[in-house]
C-alpha cells in the first residue's frame, strides 16, 4: 500500500537545498567549475592548472600564455556560457593568471 505523501527524491532535495541557501550557493559553484572541462573541452581542461571561485569571481591558472590571451578575448561570452550550464548567475567575472 502506498502512502499519501510521498515525495520523490527529486522534490526532498530541491526542499532540503531551499532550506539551505549557502549549500544550494556552493553547489552550484562547484556545478559551475565542473562545467568548466564541459564548456571548453578537454584539450582546453588539460592547460587549466587551478580554478577556484571566491566573490563570484572565477580564478583560472592557465599555463599557456597563448590561450590565456584568447580566452581574455572571449571573456563575457565564457561567463554567460558558463552560468547558463549551472542554471543561475554565480559569476560575474573571470580573472586569468598563469
Amino acid at each position: 500500500m502506498r502512502r499519501e505523501n510521498t515525495q520523490t527524491l527529486k522534490e526532498v532535495i530541491a526542499l532540503f537545498l531551499e532550506q539551505n541557501p549557502a549549500l544550494s550557493w556552493k553547489l552550484a559553484e562547484t556545478r559551475l567549475m565542473g562545467a568548466w572541462k564541459n564548456v571548453l573541452g578537454q584539450p582546453m581542461n588539460h592547460y587549466t592548472t587551478k580554478l577556484f571561485i571566491r566573490n563570484k569571481v572565477l580564478y583560472v591558472t592557465i599555463s599557456s600564455s597563448v590561450l590565456k590571451n584568447e580566452l581574455m578575448m572571449c571573456r563575457e561570452k565564457l561567463i554567460m556560457r558558463l552560468n547558463e550550464e549551472v542554471g543561475k548567475q554565480v559569476i560575474t567575472d573571470i580573472v586569468f593568471s598563469g
